[in-house]
Order: C-alpha cells, then sequence, then structure tokens
C-alpha cells in the first residue's frame, strides 16, 4: 500500500468512527487487512438473502413445547412499564448445563431502539491505542484465526433478590435466577488479538465499545483481557443471536454480565480506564491513577426443582435438582437443605465440572408430606461459600432492597405439595414507599439505566 493510500485510508476511517463509543480513538496508521472500514447496521427493509423459509431448513420447536422467556414489569411508581430484559427459565430445562441459545436471557434495558441489525459482512472490529500495530478485522478475518470453544456463565449485574423494587414478586427459579445462562462460546481469544497488535509500555486495562445505539463501553484490567476473555461470533454451534451481540461480542468469564461487551465494533488499550458511562466504578487509587473494582461474581446455587410455582404429587422419593456456578473458577461443593437450613447434605455434581461455568447438582430426597424449607449452598474452589439469607440480612439488614450481595432462594413446600418462595419471612420489611429516598435511589440510579447484558 502506497502512503497515498494509506493516508486517504486512515481519512476514511476516522470521519466514519468519529463517534465510536464516545472515547477517542488512538493515533496511527491502522492495517486493515481487507482494506475497508469499519461498516454499519444493515439499511432497515432489507433482509439478508438465503433465509430458511420452512422448518425443514432450520427447525423449530414442537408447538407443544412453550416455555419462554420472561420480561420484566415495571417498578413500584411505574407498574405499567415492561422493560426490555428477558429470563432464562432455569426451572424448564431438561438437564446438563446448556442453555439454549433462545431461552438465553438477555437485558437491554437504556435503549428505547431496536436490537442492532447488522450486516456481518460490513461489520469491523478495531484494536487500537497503546498498540504497536492498530488493526482492523473483518467477522470473516475472525473466524480464520485459531479459535477456542469453552463453555461459560454470564449472569447480569441485576441478578438475584436485590430486584425486589420490580412491582412482580419473585416467585419462581425464572423470576429469582433467570438472568444467568450458560452456553458454550466460540471466538479468538482476546489476547492472541492483542498479542498481534503488540502490547506498549504503560498499557493497564482494554475499553471496549459496542456498535449499538446506546454506545455502550466499560473497562477491564489489562491482566483480565490477557487471562481468558473471548472475541465470541458462535453460541452452542452457530452463530451469536442478534439479542446476544451478533456478529461479534466479549465474553468475559467469571465478571458480571455488563462487561461482555454485545455488538462489539472497538478494543482501545489504555494506561487507565475509558473512564465511560459504564465505568462508574472507577476511582483514584493510592497512586494516582484510576483503577476500576474487580467483578467477579460470588459462588451461588439455585434448587430448579421443587422450586417455586411448582406442585409435588404426594410423600415420595425425589430427586432434587439445580444449578451452582461461581466467578472465580470451579464448583467444588454444593450442600442441601431440606428442613430449612438445621442440616445439609452434599449434593452430586454432574461431571464434567467446567470453570466459570453452570454446574448440575443433585440429591436424592424421600419426602414424607410435613411442610418443609428446601435450601442450598455453593463453595467454590478458592473456599468461598455462598451466603445464606441470614448472613445478607445480618449485614444489610431485613429489608432487601438495601442488600448488595444475593443469598440463595428459600423453597417452601407445603403439606399440599405446593412450592413457594420462602426467601421473604415475616420478619422482612416492605418494599420502600414511592417517592421515598430509599425508592429513588432504586429509580433514578444511573447505572442500573446503563446495564445490557
Amino acid at each position: 500500500m502506497s502512503a497515498k493510500e494509506k493516508k486517504r485510508g486512515r481519512r476514511q476511517f476516522m470521519k466514519e468512527g468519529a463517534a465510536l463509543a464516545g472515547f477517542a480513538v488512538g493515533g496511527g496508521v491502522i492495517r486493515a487487512a481487507s482494506g475497508q472500514t469499519l461498516g454499519s447496521e444493515t439499511p432497515a427493509g432489507r433482509p439478508p438473502a438465503g433465509r430458511p423459509k420452512d422448518t425443514r431448513a432450520y427447525s423449530e420447536r414442537s408447538r407443544f413445547e412453550t416455555s419462554s422467556r420472561w420480561a420484566i414489569k415495571g417498578d413500584w411508581e411505574h407498574p405499567e412499564t415492561v422493560f426490555a430484559p428477558s429470563r432464562t427459565p432455569l426451572q424448564d430445562l431438561l438437564g446438563g448445563i446448556v442453555t439454549p441459545s433462545g431461552l438465553h436471557y438477555f437485558i437491554d434495558e437504556s435503549s428505547p431502539y431496536p436490537l442492532p441489525d447488522i450486516d456481518p459482512r460490513q461489520h469491523r472490529l478495531l484494536i487500537s491505542g497503546l498498540v504497536d500495530r492498530p488493526l482492523i478485522f473483518t467477522v470473516e478475518e475472525l473466524k480464520l484465526l485459531p479459535s477456542v470453544s469453552r463453555m461459560h456463565f454470564l449472569q447480569c449485574t441485576v441478578g438475584g433478590i436485590r430486584e425486589r423494587n420490580f412491582i412482580e414478586f419473585h416467585e419462581t427459579a425464572q423470576m429469582m435466577y433467570g438472568s444467568t445462562s450458560c452456553s458454550e462460546w466460540t471466538g479468538v481469544l482476546l489476547s492472541l488479538l492483542l498479542k498481534e497488535a503488540g502490547l506498549q509500555a504503560g498499557a493497564r486495562y482494554v475499553t471496549s465499545a459496542g456498535a449499538e445505539r446506546g454506545r455502550r463501553a466499560y473497562s477491564i484490567s489489562l491482566e483480565k483481557a490477557l487471562d481468558d476473555v473471548i472475541v465470541a461470533y458462535g453460541q452452542n454451534g452457530e452463530a451469536l443471536r442478534p439479542e446476544q451481540g451478533y456478529p461479534v461480542r466479549l465474553i468475559v468469564p467469571g465478571w458480571q454480565g455488563h462487561n461482555s461487551i454485545k455488538w462489539l465494533r472497538q478494543i482501545k488499550v489504555m494506561d487507565r480506564p475509558g473512564m465511560t458511562k459504564g465505568d462508574g466504578l472507577a476511582r483514584l487509587g493510592p497512586d494516582g491513577k484510576m483503577t476500576i473494582r474487580e467483578e467477579v461474581l460470588d459462588p451461588r446455587s439455585c434448587i430448579t426443582f421443587p422450586s417455586g410455582g411448582q406442585q409435588v404429587p404426594g410423600p415420595r422419593l425425589y430427586e432434587i435438582r439445580g444449578l451452582a456456578w461461581a466467578g472465580v473458577g470451579l464448583v467444588r461443593r454444593v450442600e442441601v437443605s431440606t428442613d430449612g437450613g438445621r442440616t445439609w447434605k452434599d449434593a452430586a455434581l454432574q461431571e464434567p465440572v467446567f470453570r466459570k461455568a453452570h454446574t448440575r447438582f443433585r440429591l436424592p430426597w424421600n419426602w414424607d408430606g410435613e411442610e418443609t424449607v428446601l435450601q442450598s449452598r455453593c463453595t467454590d474452589d478458592k473456599g468461598n461459600v455462598e451466603p445464606t439469607v441470614a448472613d445478607v440480612r445480618g449485614k444489610w439488614g431485613d429489608n432487601p432492597d438495601n442488600w448488595r450481595a444475593a443469598a440463595p432462594a428459600s423453597w417452601k413446600v407445603t403439606r399440599e405439595g405446593r412450592v413457594h418462595n420462602a426467601t421473604f419471612g415475616p420478619n422482612m420489611s416492605p418494599p420502600p414507599a414511592p417517592g421515598t429516598p430509599a425508592q429513588n435511589a432504586l429509580n433514578l440510579n444511573p447505572a442500573w439505566k446503563e446495564w445490557s447484558c
């Protein structure tokens, strides 16, 4: 490429990418392997050619299978509002740890716009900043690079019983835990791309941005970026779904879901956090430099059978089933209590157990027909133990809206065999009234309005 062509290509890139993610693009010559600039969404009303027209080309599930995701409704002040989040029906999954792609949760709350409709032929991924060789990749070029396929869970920041500010009480496992799912993700390790670009001295953070109209961007430490982060284009053996970031997204295993940027368009290596709207947890460190809080997820577990909203026919032998996961690595132990936490038994873990993935557990249970409460707790390979409701209440008080940690659900089985959510006992304080400082803080929290998982 001549010097004149390089100069013209750089001017064109800067013109089309100036608004990218709200933070500046680094200087230097951009090497685009295809000689093209960053692309945009498919024009409205122009569907891709060759889409299957019937179930013989791309099958659908039986009309008798009706399990679906669940959308969150409005808060106490706006109960008529229906948000975009959709939660996985964990209690309906038949076994294993893979969440069907069509049931994988998605949360995209702040944007009033429709899902991005991105033509993968036009989409580009830019790597810039403190690198020796700024790069642009097409989706096809990413697919030609050495790939990995790894099982990982994602969990949204807003997951768990902290969300009692919503008008619908979290009766089922789907309502309580549906903002976590687990898939096999296929793509290129971010470390490979950064190595290809060449890291410069002073590089400490990676700030990534999406191509959606909201232009979300988040920063992670370079240490994490070089560990196990994936630039993914595949999910469960096929291309990503649009709500999962088609055609390319980040997967940041074990960290809160909003770090796994969807519709990935730019990765910028920096000496400090990008200070985007998403980096609300950035703070000044003792050395005078900006740092961000590591957002590793604590161990968690969920009994999916028997669970809220279900019915057990009567006294007999059952199998208690559920899922557990841990952000630091492996699930080492899951204990189950069938008497409200007085005694605990070790459940069997289904092999293989993957790092930073859902793990299914099972325990035989001979129900005698008396009312009881079922609970579970997870321990990871670092010795971290999932807190109980009593632990969380002791630290944060009785009002769940003030809680900053999630606790496992308690499922009450009545003598009639009906199963209810018993996590919130009679001593729990009610949700704050509309207009109070506590409720206003929940409704107006800018970070809540910007989450996308």
